[in-house]
Order: structure tokens, then sequence, then C-alpha cells
């Protein structure tokens, strides 16, 4: 019985009610901070840039940039390269555009879910956590809330979402190498061993050295791509608006696939609104919490306006989404080597290997501070690092479609949650922002307490005495 109400729950009608529940929510919670924080992405966006290199406060947590980087991790993995070709291959190149609309909008959801995790995050030594569990504890009162979100989300990220990333390097690997599944899930295992019981600060050290050199190589091809069919850029644009809202497209039932597969591939590459990010967001030592905010905010930028859009114009200017012959990862790999020639196969199961491991970190992460809001006792956190290595051995074994289908299914009752909890205190962050531009006017380094707030309770790392 259990089974047959999971697979109704996640069958083709209710997936496709879901997902467009899901996207109406996105929309309005995204427009509401948008105009609440009045345009605070494109107001304040090269302010991010400045925030993303500054400094720690203090010993403790982490810089701005390495709490960038762990978010970036879980962010930029296989919905990078994989699902931007499964959005282009269902939904057509208009995809593309909603895709774009879904993360200029989430940037304001993240700024807010992202700041309010600094304002509730919790000192655990000499680091901090937070994220929608903390918040709906501190800020609300609503443990046993916060309890099914962290359940939600270790599940979805820690188990599912990683068994998932390790199937993706299996597969790429066995059809480009010709390397046997167990003995690719077998290296996993003992990398992500290694790295995982060595704590958050050996996370950082390995997050904040692929991130950076693994996004820099794939944009770097890109752009050479680009550079190469620069002739064809023009109609590649005009491809994406027309496929967006042609005629053609609205009679035969096209742009609803192009919106529900733009934003739904939008969402699981940058993760706005769903309430993951922001537990990366909480580890960072800084000197306000909307500084944190806006680096979050240029992360949801980062992800799919620069790497997302990467992987989109290899596809579309290689022509050959519409062919039927590929799709997916395949598709991605075909495209590239008409571009460059036949190493490109292997330069993108290396790609791939690093997005989605480093996606396995980030993951785990995320799964750590919820089983720790859960119960801190250590004996929780080992069954927990065990079950994660179970997961990525069965991953990278294993046929995933029934796995992923729940993982879509939890991701969306998950980003239901965090966005009615982060619309009740959107207002926080709100104040927050006006505290920071307020200093920011006044040729100040933003410093934030919470007596600035009238009224605020629980953001004890922000009290004085603190």
């Amino acid at each position: 019985m259990i089974m047959d109400a999971l697979n109704w729950l996640v069958g083709p009608a209710n997936d496709f009610i879901w997902t467009y529940i899901l996207i109406g929510f996105l929309l309005i919670v995204g427009i509401y901070f948008t105009v609440g924080t009045k345009f605070v992405q494109i107001r304040l966006f090269k302010e991010m840039f400045k925030l993303i290199v500054e400094r720690k406060v203090g010993n403790s947590g982490v810089s701005p940039f390495q709490a960038f980087t762990i978010s970036a991790a879980s962010r930029v993995g296989t919905g990078n390269i994989t699902g931007v070709a499964l959005a282009i291959g269902i939904g057509g190149p208009g995809a593309i555009f909603w895709m774009w609309i879904i993360a200029i909008v989430g940037m304001a959801t993240a700024f807010v879910e992202s700041t309010l995790a600094q304002v509730y995050k919790v000192k655990d030594g000499d680091t901090f956590r937070g994220g929608p569990a903390y918040y709906m504890q501190k800020a609300l009162g609503y443990r046993k809330l916060g309890i099914v979100f962290a359940i939600l989300l270790t599940l979805c990220f820690g188990f599912i979402f990683n068994s998932v990333q390790s199937n993706t390097i299996s597969q790429s690997f066995m059809e480009v190498f010709g390397v046997q599944d167990w003995v690719v899930g077998l290296v996993l295992v003992v990398l992500t061993g290694i790295i995982i019981f060595g704590g958050i600060k050996r996370i950082v050290k390995v997050t904040q050295f692929i991130v950076p050199i693994m996004a820099v190589l794939y944009i770097i091809i890109a752009l050479y791509i680009v550079a190469m069919n620069i002739t064809e850029v023009p109609a590649m644009f005009k491809l994406i608006i027309d496929h967006a809202f042609g005629l053609k497209e609205i009679v035969g039932g096209g742009v609803g696939a192009a919106i529900m597969q733009g934003v739904r591939r939008g969402l699981f590459s940058n993760e706005a609104g769903m309430g993951s990010v922001p537990n990366a967001a909480a580890t960072a030592n800084t000197s306000h919490p909307a500084k944190q905010g806006l680096v979050q905010s240029l992360g949801v930028f980062f992800d799919t306006m620069v790497v997302c859009s990467a992987t989109a114009f290899i596809i579309l200017l290689a022509g050959l989404y519409d062919k039927g012959e590929a799709s997916g990862i395949i598709l991605t790999q075909t495209s590239m080597a008409l571009h460059v020639g036949s190493w490109a196969p292997y330069f993108v199961a290396i790609a791939i290997m690093f997005f989605a491991f480093s996606s396995i970190i980030g993951n785990y992460y995320y799964g750590e501070t919820n089983i720790e809001f859960i119960n801190a006792h250590k004996s929780w956190m080992t069954l927990y690092r065990v079950a994660v290595l179970g997961m990525v051995m069965f991953g990278a074994m294993a046929q995933v479609e029934v796995v992923w289908n729940m993982a879509d299914l939890f991701m969306g009752l998950m980003a239901i949650l965090n966005l009615i909890v982060i619309l009740m205190l959107g207002k926080v962050a709100f104040k927050v922002l006006d505290d920071f531009s307020v200093q920011r006017k006044q040729g100040l380094n933003p410093v934030f307490k919470a007596e600035s707030i009238p009224g605020l309770k629980g953001a004890e790392c922000w009290e004085d005495e603190q």
C-alpha cells in the first residue's frame, strides 16, 4: 500500500500538477521578495562581487567565499550538464528562457532565505550552523516543523540526490572509459569517506579547490565554442525567444513544456527557495547577515546564468537537440564533439566527475547540519555518514529512475515548506537589508546587532555580548 501511494504521488499526472503548483508558488514568492527588497538582485549586483572576496570576521566559522563554494558544490552538478540537456530535449530551446527567468526571480528568494539563515544561526564550537530548520525553531518556535524539514532535506540531499550523482559518474565512466560501475562506486566511497569524516574544515578545503577549477575550465570551453560560432549567436538567442513565446509553440503546447522544463531544471540546479543553500550560508563568519544573503544571491546567477547557459549554448549551437538521436548527457557530449572533436566525450566525463563529486560533498554537508539539528549525539552522525557512503555505492551500481522521481517529490515538499516560512519571516530580511543599505550609504562597513531590529528574538549570534 505504501509503494502504491508513492507511485501515485510521483506518477506522471501528479508530477505535472506538483510541478505547476511549485512553479506558481516560486514565481509569486520570488516577485514578492523582488519588490520587497527593491530589486536587490539588480540594485546591489556589483556589491555581490565585492562581498564574495571579503575576509571572515574572527577565527571561527568560514569565509564568505568558502560558504559560497560549499553551496556551489551542491548547486553546480549534473543539473548543469545533464539537466540542461534534458530541458532542451523535452521543452525545446524556449526552456532556457524560462530557466533564466526563474533564476533572476530566484536571486531575491535566495537573498532572503540565506539572510535569515545568518540571522538565526547558532554557534557550534568553532563553526556555525543554521538553515530553515533552525529559523523555523528560533524565529517561529516550530521545532517539530523544523524536524520535518530536516528529515526531508536529509533524505533528499544526503541520500537520494547523492545516489543520483554517483550513478551519473559511474554511467559516464562506463560509457567513455569502460570502467566497471562497482569500481567507480568503490573509489567514490573511499574518497567521500576521507572527506566527510574530516568535518566541515576538510569539506571547505576540498570545495574551495574543486569548484573554481571545474567551473572555470568548463566556461572557457563554452566561450571558445561561442567564439568559434559567433556569427550564429544572434540566431541562437532568437531561437530561444521564439520557442519561449512563439505562436506555433503556444498552439502545440510547446510553451507549457518549455516553462515546465525550464523552471523544473532551473530549480534543481540553482536551488533558490528550496531551503538547501541556507545551510551553507549560515556557516560564514561575517559582520552582517545581508552580506551572505547577497553572496548566495550571486550563487544563483553563477549557477544558472553562467554555467547552465554555457551548456545550453554548446547544445544549441550544435543544432542536434531536435534530431532525436541523443538526450541528456549524450546530447551534451555529441554536441561538444561536433564543436571541438573526438576528445569531447572524455572532457565531459571528467567534468561530470568533478561536478557530481563536489555535489556529493555539498549535499552531504546539508544533511549533516540537519542531523545535528535533530540530534547532536555523535552516534547519529556516524550512522548518517555510513548511510551516505552506502547510498553512494548503491547509486553507482543501480538504476535510479524511481529514486529520482521520489527526489522530485521531496524537493517540491521542501521548497513549499521553506517558501511558506520565509514568507512569514520576509520582513525580518527586509529590515536587515535596510540596515545594511543605511550603513553602506554612510560609507561604513556594515555591522549588524540584534538590537538594530526592535523585537528581534532568537538571533543569539548577533547579540551584544556575543
